[in-house]
């Protein structure tokens, strides 16, 4: 596949909850194999509620939304992943929809939280994180994407896709879709974080089969952002 080319397009909605297509995506992957990793998630956990949204404007999240390289050495709380992966993903509606708009409400995304503990990877429907502890993932992903906010930040947020869940309908133009979709995702991700105190910086220089075999992905998913977020060095300069 050639370079994905994603577009970043700003949602409303503070706590991002209008969802613009309907629907539930296919079932969540409850292991990963990829070609030289293999993680295997041993538990599922319940995520608190997400909370800590509303407390800045959609107007402040959107002005104060800066690009963060260097980071402090606190680590994201519970509520601060609960937050940050409902904004990305999370689900909206009884029906299905989520906080991020999907061609065909058809949800081809699957989005991985790394730190130092392991690989947290985001079950939507429950609001729930299947969790694969290694000491190792974080540094083999930063070495992957191979820039310093991926080894200094406290997280990196992955956001892959399933193209066979989109192409049978879609075509020609299923990877235009899942691009624009993972913008949507991305977005909502930044933006939530602003609220949260919380900075961001997406990275898309990275070798996409290495961020996937550092993530053990299956053959099914490919990469198209990575993200490095936590609490930024405030004394640092932000673009």
């Amino acid at each position: 596949m050639t370079a994905h080319r994603v577009i970043v397009l700003a949602l409303g909605g503070m706590c991002f909850a209008a969802a613009v297509a309907s629907g539930c995506s296919g079932s969540p992957v409850s292991s990963v194999k990829g070609t030289e990793a293999s993680w295997e998630f041993n538990s599922v956990e319940a995520l608190p509620h997400p909370a800590g949204l509303d407390s800045t404007s959609l107007f402040d999240a959107l002005a104060g939304r800066r690009s963060a390289r260097q980071f402090t050495a606190e680590p994201l709380s519970a509520g601060d992943v609960s937050a940050l992966l409902w904004a990305a993903q999370g689900v909206t509606a009884e029906w299905g929809g989520r906080s991020a708009p999907s061609a065909g409400a058809l949800y081809p995304l699957e989005v991985y939280l790394v730190t130092d503990e392991g690989i947290q990877h985001y079950r939507p429907d429950g609001h729930q994180i299947e969790v694969a502890p290694s000491p190792t993932a974080k540094s083999e992903l930063a070495e992957a994407i191979g820039q310093e906010p991926a080894a200094d930040a406290p997280a990196v947020v992955v956001i892959a896709a399933v193209p066979q869940r989109v192409e049978p309908k879609y075509g020609g133009r299923a990877e235009r879709y899942i691009a624009l979709e993972a913008g949507h995702a991305a977005q909502n991700l930044l933006l939530g974080a602003t609220a949260l105190g919380l900075a961001g910086v997406p990275l898309g220089a990275f070798s996409d089969s290495a961020v996937a075999d550092a993530l053990g992905l299956p053959a099914t998913q490919e990469v198209y952002y990575t993200i490095a977020i936590g609490h930024p060095d405030r004394t640092a300069d932000r673009s």
